[in-house]
């Protein structure tokens, strides 16, 4: 590695900065082929995050504290510019959660409340529960049918490699709460949103409509799910007992962390690796999204430590209060929405190997995605044919122009540990992790130093 960089880094040093050497094939090979065989940093930041902070719910002190370490740790590894952009969040936070059959089977049964829940009292809800198999089910429930009930709602999430099932078991837990208080039910609890058949329950954000009043809604564990579904088989009336004491503490203070390469022409744009620093309080949040945090900074910080500056700026985007509703994305885009952003990417979807990549690039770009796409090969990554669309925390760039790459990683696994107290440090395979790091030196070392036209080709005002 030091025979291969060391005379590159030399070589830069002694060019104007307009005029800084562009690395090679070869000089990118090197730096991904180093990262899979040694890189730690990834790992390192992945502990520091988990072990040294925990759990980073929005808003919340804990989150306060991943703040500073980012920009301590970011500012050691030698980031310019690196600094915390705050913002304002109002601020919800889980209290008491049991659940319990108390007829015609008694049993306990295991439960987290969803984000942005409402509360049943300290005293909770005992009522019988009306059964749905899915979302469209309830939905054709006739408003106020489920007066002072407590509906359970199912789906039949598969895992996919891609993450597809995601997509079809969501609204599950996005839009299932809102419906069943709009027909009147005390309370509602779903089928955890995830693959495990662990006995701990998936949390994650739901929504309300306008008009709606918050009920309690929970998630039940999926052996729990199928046990309550084997009871309702049964033919006979199911009540159960249900307390969730979430609460809301008002507006409090989150915040964007931001470290950059400064490139060598400031006309070129930017190039942007991002990843959320926040997580839900149950776990400390490993692979979402503490390890996505590890492999863009790891990788960036491959290319500051070649001594070769970047044609562009690379710029690290540690975004706070993504759970809660990417808060920290619409903030950022309220500051830096007419930035040139030459390329946006994010790495949060656990840490196992990237096994396609995507691209959204303008026709000049051709060789660029050429170039990517050769150099990833070794790391058994193929091109895939469809649009990347940036990731939940750039998405928001990616739509108003912004040139994109997904470098898409195995989430065969990632919704067993999704929003769950599993979600931790143990989980993460450092070898997937190393290859992550080296498919991300490869993007953006080829990316930030590209002579193609890239810039936004719509900002929203």
């Amino acid at each position: 590695m030091q025979k291969i960089i060391l005379p590159l880094a030399l070589c830069a040093a002694a060019l104007p900065s307009t005029l800084a050497a562009q690395p090679s094939d070869a000089d990118i090979a090197a730096m991904r082929d180093a990262a899979m065989e040694g890189d730690t940093l990834a790992y390192a930041i992945t502990e520091g995050l988990t072990t040294e902070i925990g759990p980073r719910l929005a808003g919340t002190e804990a989150e306060a504290r991943a703040r500073d370490w980012a920009i301590t740790r970011l500012t050691e590894l030698g980031f310019s510019n690196v600094r915390n952009e705050p913002f304002q969040m109002p601020t919800w936070v889980r209290g008491v959660e049991t659940a319990e059959i108390v007829s015609p089977y008694p049993q306990e049964m295991h439960v987290t409340a969803l984000g942005r829940s409402g509360s049943t009292g300290a005293n909770g809800i005992r009522a019988e529960i009306v059964a749905f198999e899915d979302v469209e089910a309830l939905r054709a429930a006739p408003m106020g049918s489920l007066e002072g009930k407590i509906v359970y709602v199912g789906h039949h999430m598969e895992a996919a490699q891609d993450g597809s099932g995601y997509g079809f078991a969501g609204p599950t837990r996005w839009i299932a709460p809102s419906l069943a208080s709009e027909r009147g039910a005390a309370a509602i609890v779903i089928r955890s949103v995830g693959t495990a058949n662990h006995r701990s329950p998936h949390t994650g954000g739901t929504n309300w409509a306008d008009s709606v009043t918050p009920i309690a809604a929970g998630a039940l564990s999926n052996p729990d799910a199928d046990n309550l579904e084997r009871m309702i088989a049964l033919g006979q009336p199911v009540s159960m007992h249900l307390t969730l004491t979430p609460r809301w503490i008002g507006d409090q203070e989150s915040g964007n962390v931001i470290a950059e390469i400064p490139g060598a022409d400031p006309d070129a744009g930017i190039v942007v690796g991002a990843c959320h620093v926040d997580s839900w309080d149950l776990s400390p949040g490993a692979f979402d999204d503490a390890s996505g945090c590890g492999i863009v900074t790891a990788a960036a910080h491959a290319i500051l430590e070649s001594g070769i500056q970047p044609r562009r700026t690379i710029r690290l985007f540690w975004a706070g209060a993504e759970e809660v509703g990417l808060l920290g994305s619409t903030a950022y885009f309220q500051r830096h929405g007419a930035d040139n952003h030459a390329l946006v990417s994010e790495s949060d979807f656990g840490a196992d190997r990237i096994w396609r990549v995507e691209f959204a690039l303008p026709d000049g770009a051709s060789a660029d995605a050429d170039r990517v796409t050769r150099l990833l090969a070794p790391l058994r990554i193929p091109r895939s044919t469809l649009p990347a669309s940036g990731g939940p925390d750039v998405r928001i760039l990616a739509t108003n122009g912004a040139p994109a790459i997904d470098l898409q990683q195995d989430g065969t696994r990632y919704f067993d540990l999704h929003h769950t107290r599993n979600d931790t440090l143990d989980k993460i395979d450092p070898a997937q992790m190393r290859q992550n790091v080296a498919a991300w030196i490869v993007m953006l070392a080829v990316m930030a130093n590209s002579e193609a036209a890239l810039s936004p080709t719509e900002i929203a005002e």
